[in-house]
């Protein structure tokens, strides 16, 4: 019996990765296997800033917070440290935003940690 070929599922792979490659420059956008190539490269590009976002903006908090806590002339790691013995449970996402946006209420927990 001859060999059979799936040309529909063949068809479908294709498009799937076609439709992905869609916007990119060059032969990326319409040769198969540069589009191919491409679009696994761009996988692992998304993969890989998924886990460093999140650093990122814990680095950014951090900054903030620092910033923020600088001003009452307190150092971040003294600010962080009296935070936990405190037991004020606050991350610092939420820290950050009050530093940024909530000054007075920033104050009111460095008065409430520090003193």
């Amino acid at each position: 019996m001859p060999r059979s070929t799936n040309s529909v599922a063949s068809r479908a792979r294709r498009k799937k990765i076609m439709k992905l490659a869609k916007g990119y420059f060059g032969r990326r956008k319409n040769v198969w296997t540069v589009a191919k190539n491409a679009v696994e490269k761009a996988g692992v590009y998304a993969y890989t800033g998924r886990k460093q976002k999140k650093r990122n903006f814990r680095a950014l908090w951090i900054q903030r917070i620092n910033a923020g806590v600088r001003e009452y002339g307190v150092s971040y790691s003294k600010f962080m440290g009296e935070l936990s013995n405190k037991n004020v449970q606050l991350n610092r996402k939420v820290l950050a935003d009050l530093a940024m946006n909530h000054p007075e209420a920033f104050k009111a927990v460095v008065d409430k940690v520090i003193k």
